[in-house]
């Protein structure tokens, strides 16, 4: 009796672990369901991208005004993520596919003290943006980027939105970011990461 039981785990487990290797691994499953490509209205409006928050987070800068003689050009805090499909290539390749979609949601300075001490703490939700890369859809002048901001306010946020002129944020890029116009000189996330997984090296548990 002990034995069969024994058979019958022994049978279960395997069974669960077939199943398991049959699943479809994240990036095929997101680019097999679109979820991790942009879409798109006729109008050429992005739509903006459920689930953001899921995505892989690579930092969040802040230029407080306190620090910038009070009118800081973007006082908030910068939560970015990049979607993980775009992560595991660049990971992999240390590029930026084509499609690779960088989400920017901002947040206020909130409280400057805490327990911890004195410093810049997260306050509320006032903005979301996304950058997008596609070298067909948009001009070499902006480095094939396009930025869509889906508003400076509290939610909800926009569904939809048309992209920014050039000189609004892709000249910014085009001076000054370190790697196809992302500024990953400010997010070491980005950083330690390129070609991790060419190396075979593991970051972070990921």
């Amino acid at each position: 009796m002990i034995n069969s039981f024994k058979r019958a785990g022994t049978t279960a487990l395997a069974v669960v672990f077939v199943a398991l290797a049959l699943l479809p691994a994240p990036e095929a499953f997101a680019e097999k369901t679109g979820e991790y490509t942009a879409k798109f209205k006729k109008d050429g409006q992005m739509i903006r991208p459920a689930g953001w928050r899921e995505w892989v987070f690579v930092g969040s800068p802040v230029t407080p005004n306190s620090l910038n003689a009070g009118a800081a050009p973007f006082p908030e805090f910068h939560s970015v993520y990049i979607d993980p499909q775009s992560w595991a290539h660049w990971k992999k390749t240390g590029k930026f596919r084509e499609g690779t979609m960088f989400a920017k949601e901002l947040t206020s300075v909130g409280a400057t003290k805490a327990t911890s001490g004195k410093g810049f703490f997260n306050g509320e939700l006032i903005g979301f943006e996304i950058s997008h890369k596609d070298s067909k859809r948009y001009s070499k002048e902006s480095g094939g980027w396009a930025y869509y901001t889906f508003g400076h306010h509290v939610e909800p946020y926009k569904d939809t939105a048309a992209a920014m002129p050039d000189a609004a944020c892709a000249a910014c890029h085009t001076a000054a970011a370190a790697d196809d116009m992302v500024f990953t000189q400010y997010y070491p996330i980005l950083r330690v990461s390129k070609n991790a997984g060419r190396k075979g090296a593991g970051l972070g548990g990921r």
